[in-house]
Formats: structure tokens, sequence, C-alpha cells
């Protein structure tokens, strides 16, 4: 119970890793308010947790907008723990093929949201001189991987994350930021199922030949928001199977018995 007492707001809590993050926190003690636009799945995660004695509190939001962040940070009270982790790439793709429409709704899910919700959260952690943020990047901000918004959004809270970190550390508030790479979910399992020529050129980039699970973000979290890691303050976490430091020659790959 790493987490007693703690309050905790987690933002995309329908499903996948937002959802695992969300059972994690509360499961090592601490009290969650999930945020999420879909009403239904974040009132099923509630009903998991709830299920196994936890603690959460489903509220309903967009929070790439201003009043609704407002809204829902009224009704979660004071923070301990901010995990941003709502994202999109909706419409998404190729510069020369992504709508500006879709560019500015991709951005403000994934990099307004955290600004709204990192801004709201230190109106009660700079006070007390406390709090823990996480972000949850990607290696598309590690890397070029089509997706042009996203890419450049989740590039862009790396960069926040560290500036928010060099400009708070010193009111006790952290915050740092996780890169995960292909992760299994409910969504992302339907989608490789139906793509399977997709996925099979996909995991043969990572030299486990497999993905990630929610669970390897979801432990992430607990750590960094967590007293075992006081003095980890403004870095990225990459969880990614060593897909961003694999050198994709087969020739210089050791054979081994």
């Amino acid at each position: 119970m790493r987490l007693q007492g703690k309050k905790a707001l987690v933002t995309g809590t329908s499903t996948g890793i937002g959802r695992e993050i969300a059972k994690w926190l509360t499961r090592e003690g601490a009290s969650v308010a999930g945020v999420d636009w879909d009403e239904s799945g974040n009132q099923e995660t509630a009903r998991i947790i709830q299920s196994a004695k936890g603690s959460f509190q489903a509220l309903t939001a967009d929070v790439s907008k201003g009043s609704d962040v407002e809204r829902v940070f009224a009704a979660a009270g004071a923070l301990d723990i901010l995990v941003n982790n709502a994202a999109s790439a909706k419409g998404d793709g190729a510069i020369s093929q992504i709508t500006e429409e879709a560019w500015d709704e991709v951005l403000a899910i994934c990099l307004k949201s955290v600004f709204l919700c990192t801004k709201a959260a230190l109106k009660t952690m700079v006070p007390k001189r406390s709090g823990a943020i996480v972000n949850l990047s990607s290696v598309n901000a590690l890397s070029g991987i089509n997706l042009s918004a996203y890419t450049a959004a989740k590039g862009g809270i790396l960069s926040l994350t560290r500036l928010i970190a060099a400009h708070y550390g010193g009111y006790g508030i952290r915050a740092n930021a996780i890169c995960p790479g292909t992760i299994l979910s409910e969504t992302s399992d339907e989608y490789y199922n139906a793509h399977p020529d997709i996925k099979a050129e996909l995991t043969a980039l990572y030299p486990a030949g497999k993905f990630g699970k929610v669970e390897d973000i979801a432990a992430a979290v607990v750590y960094l928001v967590s007293d075992e890691s006081t003095f980890i303050n403004g870095t990225t976490l990459t969880i990614d199977g060593a897909l961003s430091a694999v050198h994709r020659l087969s020739v210089a790959t050791p054979k081994l018995p």
C-alpha cells in the first residue's frame, strides 16, 4: 500500500492503459478520480475497481476543454498525483494527408489536455508543496513513426514535462514522462487481430518478438508517483522492449545457440 491516503486523478480511464493505471493506483491505496469522455467505458472501469474494493470516482469530461477540466478538478478536490494519459490519433496520418481539423483535435486531446490538467493540479499542489505528475508520451516522440499530429503532440509532452519539473521542483512537485512502445490492450488487440500483416511486421521490430502489456506501464506509473522515486524529476522513461535501441541490421545480430 505504497500510496495509502493519496488522491490521484487519471485521464483516459475508460479502457487500456488508463484503466490499468487506475487499477494499480487503487490497489496501492490511492483514491482515484478517473476522467474520460466515454461515460459507459469509464463506468465499467469503476465497476471493476470498486468490485475489488478500490476507491474510484468516474468523471465524464473532454479534457481538451478548459471548462470541463475546471469542473472535474473541482469535483476531485486537492490532488497528490496527476497522470495525464488521455490521447487520440483520430484522422491522423502523413502531413500531406491530414486535415487542419484533425491536426487541431489530436493536438488538443494529446497535448493541450496536459497543459490544462497540469495547470489545474498545480493550484492545490503548489500551496502544499508536494505532488507527482506523470505524463504519457510515446516512442513516436523519439522517432518518426507516421501519425504526424500525434508524434508532434507526444514530442511536446516531453519538453513540457521537463519544463514543469524545472519550474515547480522547488515546490516539491515532480513531473516525469513515460514513452511506451506497442502495448497490447482491448483496443489494440482488436486492431491487430483485424490486421495480422501489420501485427507481424511490427512484432518483428522488437528483439524479443512481442509487444508490451498494460501492466508494464501501470507498474512504472506507481513507481514514479511513490516515495521510492523522490529524486526522479524531469526525466523520460522509455518502456518499449528495445524498439528504439535496436539497429535493424540482421547481419549485426549475434547468432546464439
